[in-house]
């Protein structure tokens, strides 16, 4: 089975932002029109996102349609319809970004639940290993899979126009009215061990098969303010600038996948209208002059940016305008694309070359030289956005830049060999591996690749008690936080938030053999120039994710909400703990490969009929794969995967 864990993202998880801003129509300032109707409906930003896993460079899906499902019943609201022909959407390339989708109109009422309709047709899903995936992996890098090895869980409809209903139910009504801003997130994990699943059989038994299950590995998670969304550059078309200058409106482009040479664009009819920053300036880079100046209004460039096509670092305000913190021209679709974005894969602090993963998963080498500036996406503070937190190649040292960090580059001269990196745009900046030695203070992260050269160990400072934060539910809170993979909503905070996670990652679980003791992984967002750390890294948050051992097979029956295993490598059993309490409970599945078919059954253990079915699959020689957090002792088991029919190639 593959190793497809969040290792570089704050969740694993694809996310759908939808975020609603409600304004009144009506005459001037302090009058009112009592013979016009009540506007019916609200102007809605659309995004989304997710976060990334190691294994794979393309996960690229099709998005038909968003739709809203209102309270008490009734129809689904469809609010935001795909372009035609529908534009691939690399998921690996948004971790923990908003991709800018349009501006949607959204009926006024109360909706509890979403339906996303995504194509399921061969070829409408595009699956291509990683430059470097993890030890292990049972494929090649860049190896693409091919479609009649993809098994989409779920599908609906015939031949030519199969779709996935994705149904989200949300943790609390939206409620779209007049005059009020309202978010909603809605997470949809790849990085979850029930998301990609890959069989890969005994020695004969045929190819790998890939099952791709969209529904399940989904939540609701709430954005309360949207000026702290960080957004994917968007490309786009310039139509004007506003007479003013204030403003330049552009139509939606998305890149083609695969991607072509020379790229080309997918035009929409979206429409955006993006804001200089009047205070802070917004920085303009004009590709074909390769000229660099700060504008506070586009009045300068009134003549020369219609049809250009442009590439923009936004971020949102707090009335839900669209404010431009870089700007990047051309008049070449390729000349605004051709800048390196994705995960860095490698950083070398020999040479001051580092290699960032492009569209298509491919390790892209670019020089950082004196005159490399860093930005750090921070939106919600308009001057450090636009406010470079190093430059020149000292930034390399130190761990400062790590592979799992998503970032784009913009180069000096996008067709020079090598690439010299003008600016490096740091969207995310995630540490993750083994946890030890937690302090009041801090704790190290210890991180192995398969190429060793990309092995770190850093210790870093928890934000300061007294630094603004943000819990999963999307609440302000203050200091340090952190929760299980499975259980956001459960968030450790305040106080005693730090002497908790201390207690938490103290333990571990011994298999014996090659595999030896394992312990608390986890994952975590950090975020520059905290007061804990004025030059350098703090740790916002940490995720105690699960930590995947190597396939075992059953040795003790399930009973009593447990079982023991070996695992592959290992010599001694270890047992592992099952939770069959609702709202906590692990996430159950069975994988059956029969006839050439690969399918995944969500196991329901809070139920008589799961735990039946559980007891009577969990029996002495049961393939099994487990996703846990390491105790004392034992494993407490986020995600268990037991195979029938055909089993794995141990």
């Amino acid at each position: 089975m593959q190793r497809n864990m969040l290792r570089s993202g704050l969740y694993g998880a694809l996310l759908i932002a939808l975020t609603a801003s409600l304004g009144a129509c009506g005459g001037g300032s302090g009058s009112t029109d009592l013979t016009s109707p009540p506007p019916m409906s609200g102007t809605m930003p659309l995004t989304i996102s997710d976060a990334s896993s190691d294994d794979w460079g393309t996960i690229g899906v099709k998005l038909l349609s968003i739709a809203l499902v209102p309270q008490g019943g009734g129809s689904a609201v469809t609010v935001w319809t795909a372009p035609s022909p529908a534009p691939f959407v690399n998921l690996e390339q948004l971790d923990q970004l908003g991709e800018i989708l349009g501006n949607v109109s959204v009926p006024v009422g109360t909706y509890t639940g979403a339906v996303l309709t995504i194509s399921a047709n061969p070829g409408d899903l595009l699956l291509t290993v990683a430059a470097n995936p993890e030890s292990g992996f049972p494929l090649a890098a860049g190896t693409s899979i091919a479609s009649n090895q993809i098994y989409v869980q779920g599908m609906q409809g015939s031949s030519g126009t199969f779709t996935v209903p994705v149904k989200v139910t949300f943790d609390s009504p939206l409620t779209v009215s007049t005059g009020q801003n309202n978010a909603l997130d809605l997470e949809f994990d790849l990085a979850h061990p029930a998301f990609i699943v890959g069989h890969t059989p005994p020695l004969g038994g045929g190819a790998t098969l890939w099952a791709v299950n969209f529904n399940g590995p989904v939540r609701h998670h709430p954005v309360r303010d949207i000026t702290r969304l960080v957004l994917r550059h968007t490309y786009g078309t310039v139509t004007a600038v506003a007479s003013d200058g204030k403003s330049l409106t552009i139509t939606k482009d998305f890149p083609v996948l695969p991607v072509t040479n020379p790229q080309t664009p997918i035009a929409s009819s979206l429409s955006l209208q993006i804001f200089a920053d009047a205070t802070n300036g917004t920085i303009l880079y004009d590709l074909d002059a390769k000229t660099r100046t700060v504008v506070k209004d586009f009045t300068g460039e009134a003549m020369s940016l219609p049809n250009k096509f442009v590439r923009i670092a936004a971020r949102y305000q707090v009335d839900g305008t669209l404010v431009a913190v870089r700007v990047w021209a051309s008049s070449q679709f390729s000349e605004v694309w051709l800048s390196p974005e994705g995960h860095v894969l490698h950083v070398d602090t020999t040479t001051d070359v580092i290699t960032v993963a492009d569209e298509s998963g491919v390790g892209v080498p670019v020089t950082v030289d004196a005159n490399t500036e860093f930005f750090f996406r921070t939106p919600a503070d308009a001057s450090a956005d636009t406010t470079p937190i190093a430059t020149g190649t000292g930034f390399l040292t130190s761990n400062d830049l790590v592979r799992g960090f998503k970032v784009h580059v913009s180069p000096v001269d996008a067709h020079a060999t090598p690439l010299v990196a003008q600016s490096i745009d740091i969207e995310t900046a995630a540490y993750s591996g083994r946890i030890s030695g937690a302090t009041n203070t801090g704790f190290t992260y210890n991180r192995q690749f398969a190429r060793a050269t990309d092995d770190y160990t850093v210790t870093l400072d928890y934000i300061s008690g007294a630094t603004a934060n943000i819990d999963p539910s999307g609440n302000s809170v203050m200091g340090f936080l952190w929760w299980d993979f499975t259980l956001p909503t459960l968030a450790t905070e305040g106080m005693n938030a730090v002497a908790a996670f201390v207690a938490a990652t103290n333990g571990g679980v011994d298999f014996g053999g090659t595999v030896g003791p394992q312990t608390a992984w986890g994952v975590s967002a950090a975020t520059w120039g905290d007061a804990a750390n004025p030059s350098g890294w703090s740790l916002r948050n940490a995720v105690l994710i699960p930590t995947p051992v190597p396939l075992g097979a059953v040795t003790t029956a399930f009973a009593g909400n447990s079982f023991a295993m070996t695992v592959l490598g290992g010599t001694k059993a270890a047992m592992v703990d099952v939770s069959t309490t609702a709202q906590s409970a692990t996430l159950v599945y069975q994988v059956d490969r029969s006839n050439g078919i690969i399918t995944i059954s969500p196991i329901d253990v809070t139920t008589s009929s799961g735990l039946a079915a559980i007891t009577a699959g969990l029996v002495p020689g049961t393939a099994v794969k487990v996703f846990g957090v390491p105790q004392a002792g034992s494993l407490k088991a986020y995600v268990l995967v037991y195979f029938t029919g055909m089993l794995p190639s141990f």
